[in-house]
């Protein structure tokens, strides 16, 4: 059972309709929350002994917050979540954000194996200063996450949380696919604002797109190798010439960024960063609608 404090932050939650604006970042009257952006993923330090190093995590954000990001996500893959204790979890993500610019927007990984668990989990993750939280699929009993299942699973967790809800699919760690008729069906709830998807299939991020587009909803792609493709595939004038609205792509770049000698554009130096920075110019070539709406995330 949710304890009275938990259920306390639930009805607040749900007396302010079901997601917040979060400062400049909603995009208007009725409208959810616009996560488009870059966001790098921040790791979990820890110590000789295992404990989490915060000092060292905190240090990792002032790096980090010199760069022009639009937020920063934490436990991802990245933050090793499965490592931290629940306690743990919560210090981490009110440590990020007291150590990261105000103006910058935190999502946080919230998911655990049961809805109430991931509801109670959620709830206080809002309390210590996430703006989003990112919920990975329940996976343990894989075999009987079905569509039906998944659907309940989300659209509960989003009834009862005071922030936005961003589905999260890495079959890759979870053995788990978010089936597109759920993720189809999830993008119409009112706090549901997209999903980070890192399966690394990008007809299947294409077919979300497309799926979509009529819904006020996007789509955060986990790999900066699959970068241009999802940039592609991202313009739903590429599907209908009629479309009235772009959707946003967020990417995961999993790879620190080298540090820009001027501006913001980053510097070839061989390997991933060169890589990156083909990609960096490319996209700073393109131009129309498309161009103006994709952006990066981790």
């Amino acid at each position: 059972m949710l304890g009275p404090r938990v259920w306390s932050s639930v009805r607040q939650g749900l007396s302010r309709g079901l997601f917040r604006t979060v400062g400049a970042w909603a995009s208007g009257e009725g409208k959810k929350v616009d996560i488009a952006g870059i966001y790098p993923p921040v790791t979990t330090p820890f110590t000789a002994t295992a404990e989490v190093d915060y000092e060292k995590l905190e240090e990792n954000l002032h790096k980090l917050g010199t760069f022009p990001f639009r937020g920063f996500v934490v436990q991802g893959s990245n933050g090793e979540f499965p490592f931290l204790t629940s306690s743990e979890r919560l210090e981490v993500v009110s440590r990020v954000r007291q150590a990261m610019p105000k103006d910058k927007l935190l999502l946080a990984g919230s998911g655990c194996e049961s809805t109430q668990a991931t509801v109670e989990m959620t709830v206080s993750m809002a309390q210590v200063g996430a703006d989003a939280a990112m919920v990975v699929t329940p996976c343990y009993y894989s075999g009987r996450m079905s569509s039906a299942a998944l659907i309940h699973h989300y659209t509960k967790v989003a009834d009862l949380s005071p922030i936005p809800v961003v589905l999260y699919s890495v079959p890759a760690n979870t053995g788990l696919d978010l089936p597109v008729d759920a993720v189809v069906t999830l993008s119409q709830h009112p706090n549901i604002v997209g999903i980070k998807d890192s399966g690394g299939d990008v007809t299947r991020i294409g077919l979300i797109v497309h799926k979509t587009r009529r819904q006020d909803f996007q789509v955060l792609a986990g790999s900066a190798g699959f970068l241009l493709a999802g940039y592609a595939v991202g313009d739903p004038a590429l599907w209908d010439p009629g479309a009235e609205e772009n959707h946003g792509l967020v990417w995961v770049l999993r790879r620190p960024l080298p540090r820009p000698l001027g501006g913001a554009e980053p510097q070839p130096g061989g390997g991933a960063a060169l890589g990156f920075h083909q990609q960096w110019l490319a996209l700073r070539a393109g131009t129309g609608p498309a161009c103006a709406h994709l952006s990066l995330l981790s």
